[in-house]
Parts: structure tokens; sequence; C-alpha cells
């Protein structure tokens, strides 16, 4: 067995110097099926199994019934009455899991976002010739944050103004281990006042005032956009209540806006480390949605999910007991050389490329993954014909988290055309 620390993977710490793809690869090579222990003083006490090969994430993604979400998709373990309070979509199982999507779904079918790609169109030009005033960028911050953002903005119908709080509350939320986004690190400072609210943190109780308040102004005057559309009865007559109405805004705050961003600025960050790449893109433009695959299977943003085992189960050689708990490290199929060939490699071109960003063929597949790839597509298609040439200009900054993957920060110099 490597000598390499294979439990570090939990350590948000790690991911500030980039995804420890050497011992996720030791994983998948030498022990896919990984007891993971919690803490490094304590050998025997809690842990969980971290699986890394992409066939064995597949195969517990597709059985709900065994592999379950109703404990918490986070490594950590919640009492009852905070899985109770902190509940959305992603922490129910079928058939409650399949009623649940049925409320929420139909605003994010392909068919719907399709008809907002002119104006994404257009914000995304918009976005991208402010930005040509300048030679230097923060391409995360001045082109992969606004563009998301503002789409945001628009699905949800909220003022253009409340725009970057919101993203800043989002920021809160999704980054709640790093201290550039919150005073309230969940791991540094004492969150248990907040336990009781999603990422135990006391943002979502403002965020909770502001969706009921957008609740208010909708039922009062209807729009054509998601929150609306979320407010209405199904068919059959079901609405979501009052707090799941806000569990699910709250959480399309936290997810519309920093996965996008964050696979956007990897994308970006493997053009610039593969030049050849960057002008095969250039030459060939129609490449786009597959360099689109390429990026989300590359960056992998949502690291890994959670589950718990409902009965005891075989894989890899070991048996999992009902109770344990088993975490799918996506962002460890996604470099499985068992299913990509050359995996490290940054191909464009790559097909197929079946992978793990939005979860695949499984219940809890992404939500929102229509309007993630437009909005990543169509940036790349306005913005790399703008450039003329674009490098590196200073050290990147990563996001403090084990479970989202992402650069905080990507200092670029543009020569425009």
């Amino acid at each position: 067995m490597s000598t390499l620390n294979l439990d570090s993977i939990i350590d948000p710490d790690v991911y500030t110097s980039g995804v420890p793809h050497d011992v996720f690869k030791t994983l998948r090579d030498e022990d896919p099926v990984h007891w993971t222990c919690e803490r490094s003083d304590e050998p025997d006490g809690p842990g969980f199994w971290s699986l890394t090969r992409y066939a064995d994430i597949v195969e517990a993604s597709r059985q709900p019934g065994i592999f379950s979400s109703a404990k918490g998709i986070r490594i950590e373990d919640m009492a009852e009455d905070e899985l109770i309070a902190r509940t959305t979509m992603m922490e129910l199982d079928p058939p409650v899991h399949t009623n649940y999507r049925r409320m929420v779904s139909n605003p994010f079918h392909r068919k719907e976002m399709k008809n907002y790609e002119p104006e994404l169109r257009k914000m995304a030009v918009t976005v991208i010739e402010e930005a040509m005033g300048r030679d230097k960028l923060d391409f995360t911050i001045d082109i992969a944050r606004q563009l998301p953002m503002r789409m945001l903005g628009s699905l949800l119908g909220i003022p253009d103004e409340d725009g970057p709080w919101l993203v800043a509350a989002g920021d809160a939320l999704i980054g709640n281990s790093d201290p550039e986004f919150t005073e309230f690190v969940v791991d540094q400072v004492d969150t248990d006042e907040y336990r009781l609210l999603p990422f135990r943190s006391p943002v979502s109780l403002k965020l909770f005032e502001y969706a009921g308040k957008m609740a208010e102004e909708k039922t009062k005057c209807p729009a054509h956009d998601v929150t609306t559309d979320l407010l209405k009865p199904t068919r059959d007559g079901d609405r979501l209540s009052d707090l799941d109405f806000k569990n699910f805004f709250t959480l399309l705050v936290a997810a519309g806006n920093d996965t996008t961003r964050y696979t956007m600025a990897a994308g970006m960050q493997a053009l610039l480390d593969n030049p050849d790449q960057l002008e095969l893109l250039r030459e060939r433009p129609e490449l786009v949605e597959s360099a689109t695959e390429e990026m989300l299977r590359w960056g992998s943003v949502t690291m890994h999910f959670r589950r718990t085992l409902t009965q005891d189960y075989e894989m890899g050689g070991k048996t999992l007991k009902a109770g344990d708990r088993a975490v799918l490290w996506y962002i460890s199929g996604d470099y499985d050389e068992r299913q990509f060939p050359d995996p490290f490699k940054f191909d464009i071109t790559r097909t197929p490329n079946e992978h793990l960003a939005f979860g695949l063929k499984s219940p809890h597949k992404c939500l929102g993954e229509h309007l993630a790839r437009w909005e990543i597509r169509i940036l790349f298609e306005e913005l790399i014909p703008r450039i003329k040439t674009i490098q590196s200009n200073g050290p990147i900054d990563r996001l403090r988290s084990n479970f989202i993957t992402g650069i905080k920060h990507l200092p670029v110099k543009v020569e425009w055309k």
C-alpha cells in the first residue's frame, strides 16, 4: 500500500493547493472502496467509505434505495432535527424525491432553457465587452462570476441590483469552509447556533427572509420567471410548502452560480495550460460543445456527495454495513483510467465523455445541467473570437473546501482583437 496519507482527501486545506489527484489515483488502483478515518488522531474512530472508481460510483448512484440521500449529502452527520429543518430535494429518496422533483423541474427542462438562449448570449456579450477595456483581469471575478450571476437574477426574476448580494450570500453557503467568504467557517468556529440552517450559516436567515418577500411579490404579481413557476401548484394540485420553497430558493442561489463559475474558471485555466487546445478551439469553433463537456469533466466542481447504506452491500471486496456512510468521489471517477483513456490530458475532442459532473443517469442528476451547459458554451463561443492572446498573470487562488473545487482568483493578461 502507498505511503501517501490516503485520508488526506477530507482535509479542506489540501485543496487550496489543488485536487490531490495522486491520492485519488492510488485509491483507485489499490483500495477503490476505502475506509476513510474522519479524525487523524482517532484511527479507530468514526469514518466512512470512499468510492473512487467510476463504475462503483455509477453503481451506487443508480441504487438510491440502498445508497440513500435521506441522512444528508455532506460528509457530516446531522441530528434528526437538523435533517428535517435542512431538507431539500437533494436529501430525499424516491418516491418522495420523484414527486418533489416533479413540482420544481418544469422551469429547468431543456426546452425551457433553450428559450433563454438569446438573452443569455446578449448577457455574455455584455460581460465580455465590459472586460475588454482592460488588459489585466481576474477571469473568475470579472467574467466567470458575472454571467451566471446575471442569468440567475433573470431566471429568478429579481432586481439587477440584488444580484451581487445574492451571489455573495451563495458564496458564504457553498464556501462555508473558506474564510474569504464567511466569518462562520464550519471547522474553525462554533456554528452550533446555526445547525438548523442550510450549510450551518446565518446568511440563510437573510436568504429565507428575501425568499419570503419574493414569494409575496410573485404571488401578487406573477411573472415569467422561475420563482413564479415554483409557487404554482402542479396539475395534481401539489405545491411547495413555505419552508420547502425557502430551502429550494436558497439552494438555487447557492448552487446556481458557484458551480458554473468554477467550471468556467477551470476551463479557462485548462486552455491556458494547454495552448494547443485553445488554438484548436479557435480554428474549429464547432468543437465548443465537446470542449464544454471536457471542461465539465476536467473541473468536476462538485467533488462528492455522501450516501448512507440502508442494508449491507458488497462492493470492491468489502462489506458496507447498513448505516455506514459512503462518499461518492466524482472528482476521482472523472479521472478514472478505466473509463477515460489518458484522463489527465485535457482533450476538447474527447468522445465519448460520459462524465459525472451532473451525476450521470441517476435520480439525483443535476436539475440545472442544461442551463450550465448553455452558459459555459455561449461564454466561450463569444469570448474566444474576441481574444488575440491570453496568458496567466500570477498565481491562482483556490477555494478551501473538500466539497467544491474552485479557482477563486485567476489573474490573466489579455490582448483583445
